[in-house]
């Protein structure tokens, strides 16, 4: 079976290089066709994809869905459809004095085909967002999805099919097994997103075929509240961002840092505030599953760890209920002061856990971030412009959002992307464009150049131009 489908995999990867080869520069025509369909795809079949990734998590509210992956990727197909001409133009480029009157251009070119990798965590949106960049671009996609939510994967590969010629845009089901062929497969590019160590091992196979990667990775990204915040809309957000889709989101907040002294009032202020959101779990459609067993038992055994280590654990379960047998509902939890060395503190913890630690001065907040991986997301909290601008340039993150969570995501004007563990390079708008295209300098000789003159056989004429040169040069 998994020889079949390697077999296939490189059929399809062939008939899109072929394809690519007889047009490899579309038409703005033939581009904004394929955006269409894909817009099209979100907008007929929404009902079907929300019910699908339901199923996969055992419980996700489509408002969720609909929110934090439909309409962002219509978002997102909306702007390229609108600003897609100006993308593609040639653009001109400013000549140096010694190369006129020679004229500068940049075309940005299709690259081929492109692999794109997506994860469970919001497969639709993140399949489909770079997917959309990529088309824009020209380029033909080859998509694999994680077989973590079979369902919806199973669903996107019979949309695509429906909506798209396999040469233009197929989508690869398959394992692991699968996924690791996949990522060996010469692309023109390939798109990844999920863990830093599955990203490394991305990276290593793109390697073999000098394949240029995006990796889109993860990592700890903190909140920070300065101590001129306003707390309850601090709070208030905090809540929501760490609890949307019960924490499994790449940019959620990993850890919390407060002003020394507050933890224990903004511990109970941020309980009271997932209360509200959730006041009951087990039988509520509005809050999402833990999309396995197997990553439910991982945070069950951090919290458990946390406790044993003598960190202050509070689970936030307004109605008492009890989770965790029958469903894979897991209750929100804060611990407060926990040690440097607890699983939860040194990796991703992708779920409803949020640690909370105290900080002295903004020194010591800038030097905690600082001692680790650069993470994906930051949050800053306060109305001190001195104190965030030291934040702001004395930390290195992905991306920030000031007074909010994760809203730097859905900017189409900004490129997202992640720096160092957390990532290497961007897309979103324009920048997802370029990212999936070559932009290819171009210089026109005039016919007025005096370049023949500095050809051999050299002499006077040759060291008198060439000193001309280095004076206006």
């Amino acid at each position: 079976m998994l020889q079949t489908r390697q077999n296939s995999l490189g059929v399809r990867f062939e008939a899109q290089c072929r394809a690519f080869e007889k047009e490899p520069f579309p038409s703005l025509e033939v581009r904004k066709d394929r955006l269409k369909r894909l817009l099209a795809l979100t907008e007929k079949h929404e009902a079907e994809i929300c019910a699908a990734i339901d199923s996969d998590f055992s419980g996700r509210a489509q408002q969720e869905t609909r929110l934090a992956e439909l309409f962002v990727v219509r978002a997102g197909i909306r702007h390229a459809i609108r600003h897609l001409r100006g993308w593609m133009r040639e653009r001109r480029v400013a000549t140096s004095l010694p190369f006129l009157p020679g004229r500068n251009r940049l075309l940005p070119q299709p690259l081929g085909v492109v692999g794109i990798v997506s994860p469970w965590n919001y497969p639709f949106q993140l399949a489909v967002a770079p997917a959309t960049a990529a088309l824009a671009a020209g380029n033909r996609v080859l998509l694999k999805p994680s077989e973590l939510t079979p369902k919806f994967s199973d669903l996107l590969a019979r949309l695509v099919e429906e909506h798209f010629s396999p040469d233009e845009m197929c989508v690869v089901i398959g394992d692991a097994e699968v996924g690791k062929t996949f990522v060996s497969m010469p692309f023109d590019h390939l798109l990844f997103t999920g863990s830093t160590a599955v990203g490394r091992q991305v990276a290593l196979a793109a390697a073999a075929n000098l394949t240029p990667v995006t990796l889109e990775l993860g990592g700890k990204s903190p909140a920070i509240f300065d101590a001129s915040c306003d707390l309850d809309a601090a709070v208030a957000s905090v809540a929501y961002g760490k609890l949307l889709n019960a924490g499994q989101t790449c940019i959620a907040p990993d850890y919390l840092m407060v002003p020394q002294g507050q933890s224990a009032a903004i511990a109970t202020k941020l309980a009271a505030a997932m209360a509200r959101l959730y006041p009951r779990l087990r039988d509520n459609p509005d809050y999402t599953a833990i999309v396995s067993e197997r990553h439910h038992q991982r945070l069950s055994d951090m919290i458990a760890e946390a406790r044993e280590g003598g960190a202050d654990v509070t689970e936030v379960n307004p109605a008492n209920e009890k989770l965790g047998v029958t469903d894979r509902k897991m209750a929100p939890v804060l611990v407060r002061n926990p040690g440097e060395t607890l699983r939860l503190m040194r990796e991703e913890i992708f779920g409803p856990v949020l640690p909370i630690l105290e900080y002295g001065t903004v020194d010591d907040a800038i030097e905690h971030v600082n001692r680790g991986e650069c993470p994906l997301a930051l949050y800053w909290f306060g109305k001190d412009s001195a104190n965030r601008q030291r934040v702001m340039r004395e930390t290195v993150a992905g991306g920030v959002t000031v007074n909010d969570c994760m809203m730097h995501l859905v900017q189409e004007r900004q490129p997202f992307g992640g720096v160092g563990e957390s990532g290497m390079g961007a897309y979103h708008g324009e920048w997802g464009f370029r990212t999936f295209s070559k932009e290819k300098p171009i210089f026109v000789q005039s016919r007025l150049s005096a370049g023949g003159l500095l050809r051999p056989p050299y002499g006077r004429t040759f060291e008198r131009l060439f000193r001309l040169l280095n004076l206006i040069g």
